[in-house]
């Protein structure tokens, strides 16, 4: 086996696959007039997915994890997990989700094997979580989320996305949020995508300043583990969890880069905003782990060193539902 490794040599061991397009959110920076639509008819069956599993986990893959849209709108999302937990070169399996019904899908998630889980709360305030989301679910969300760390399971991060208008509520709730829970909360910077340019230039906000503020603070930045993403996360002595930042637009954000993301429908992206995507179904479709492995590794060739979107080029992305982030 070859690990799967790009020009730049840089192990590829981290796949990040989206299971559906479909979101039940009307996020003001991704869906705003909510998803359009049913759920596509050509998803990735669970056929399909265990073969994409099979070969990318013989070829380098350590870590997956499951997004959407909102992964838990498949009913069979217990049976995706089992099946990337059955891989034996598998360490982790995650999920990211807006855990909307988390309280009464998670058993099922455990049961079949689930390592991780980061939760999408863009506010504290149950008023500004329906302004960004359309949804009055930030009660019920805080309550399964607490109710998961009660027994026992804290693999748990938090994400919330960075804007201007809400950072300086946002922040001091988020401060108090993993004061006594152990819990890492990720602030990550709004990106640009083709149909939020207006709402980017009003309120994206760079991480810079809040991480720095932190770190006069006290907090101190921990070592990257293996296989991690690209967050830089801090701990403080007087904090039972932690905060962490995406940045993708700040310097080297691209160096370490390990990942890479398959569409619902099998398309593999090489860099969230790269402008090509490339069809693994005919592999997919047949079972082909042989012919799909040969493929992954020519393709590994055309990895780009890093984004473009310091250029406002964001590539195939018309919103961050395509491909999840």
């Amino acid at each position: 086996m070859n690990a799967l490794t790009d020009p730049f040599q840089r192990r590829l061991t981290y796949l990040r696959l989206s299971v559906t397009d479909l979101c039940n959110y009307r996020c003001v920076y991704c869906l705003p007039d909510g998803y359009q639509g049913k759920a596509k008819p050509d998803e990735l069956s669970l056929r399909e997915i265990e073969t994409l599993v099979q070969t990318f986990a013989r070829n380098g893959t350590r870590k997956i994890r499951l997004t959407g849209g909102e992964p838990t709108l498949r009913r069979d999302l217990a049976d995706i997990i089992a099946v990337c937990k059955a891989q034996p070169e598998i360490e982790n399996v995650a999920l990211t989700t807006n855990a909307f019904k988390l309280a009464k899908l998670f058993p099922a998630y455990r049961a079949a094997g689930l390592d991780k889980l980061n939760i999408s709360i863009d506010s504290f305030d149950p008023e500004v979580f329906y302004q960004i989301t359309g949804k009055r679910e930030c009660r019920n969300i805080l309550r399964a989320l607490d109710d998961i760390l009660a027994e026992g399971f804290y693999s748990i991060k938090v994400n919330t996305l960075l804007m201007r208008r809400y950072i300086d509520r946002t922040l001091a709730d988020a401060l108090e949020f993993v004061r006594h829970r152990p819990v890492t909360l990720r602030f990550i910077e709004l990106m640009q995508t083709r149909d939020n340019f207006s709402l980017f230039n009003a309120q994206h906000l760079s991480a810079a300043g809040l991480e720095a503020d932190l770190q006069a603070q006290g907090w101190q930045l921990l070592p990257r583990q293996a296989h991690a993403g690209p967050a830089r996360e801090y701990r403080h002595r007087d904090f039972a969890g932690g905060i962490g930042f995406i940045a993708p637009y700040s310097k080297d954000f691209c160096r370490s880069c390990n990942r890479l993301r398959v569409s619902a429908q099998g398309k593999m992206h090489l860099c969230l905003f790269g402008g090509t995507a490339y069809d693994l179904r005919p592999w997919l479709q047949q079972g082909d782990t042989e012919g799909l492995q040969q493929h992954l590794h020519e393709l590994m060739a055309e990895k780009p060193e890093h984004h473009f979107l310091h250029n406002k080029k964001f590539g195939l992305i018309r919103d961050l539902s395509m491909i999840g982030g």
